[in-house]
């Protein structure tokens, strides 16, 4: 099971706000499209990722007013990425080291979607569902 296979059903669409927009603005959308994290893209060009941690850190630190600041100023800047050929349990591995919840997906240069933890999780129940029924399946005929 691959990357690849998870965008296939899922869809490469992408949420990104550029490094300029407030913070404020960042978390609209956020809150809108009931999503953990949008990519901070200068044109197609990665340059960081803004996630619920890093919104919530910042609050901590300096209060509501950070709210005006721009995105970049709050963002993640050393983006983890993956390839559309890692597989589903080198994902596992990076974002359990990593502690991250979401990995933009990069192919030859070029952002083509985002994996979130969801939807490892979500594969991995269906891969396990699909292992069980062919289980019963085969139990039945024996």
């Amino acid at each position: 099971m691959t990357v690849r296979s998870i965008l296939n059903t899922k869809g490469h669409q992408i949420m990104s706000v550029e490094p300029d927009v407030k913070l404020a603005a960042a978390v609209k959308l956020l809150g809108e499209k009931k999503i953990g994290a949008v990519l901070v893209m200068n044109q197609s060009r990665l340059e960081g990722i803004l996630s619920e941690r890093d919104i919530v850190r910042v609050l901590g630190d300096r209060g509501a007013g950070a709210l005006e600041e721009p995105v970049s100023e709050v963002m993640t800047r050393k983006v983890v990425t993956c390839k559309e050929t890692d597989t589903v349990a080198e994902l596992m591995e990076t974002m359990t080291t990593g502690k991250f919840r979401h990995l933009p997906v990069v192919d030859n240069g070029k952002v083509v979607g985002i994996i979130s933890i969801g939807d490892v999780v979500k594969r991995r129940v269906q891969e396990y569902e699909t292992e069980q029924e062919a289980l019963r399946d085969y139990i039945k005929t024996a």
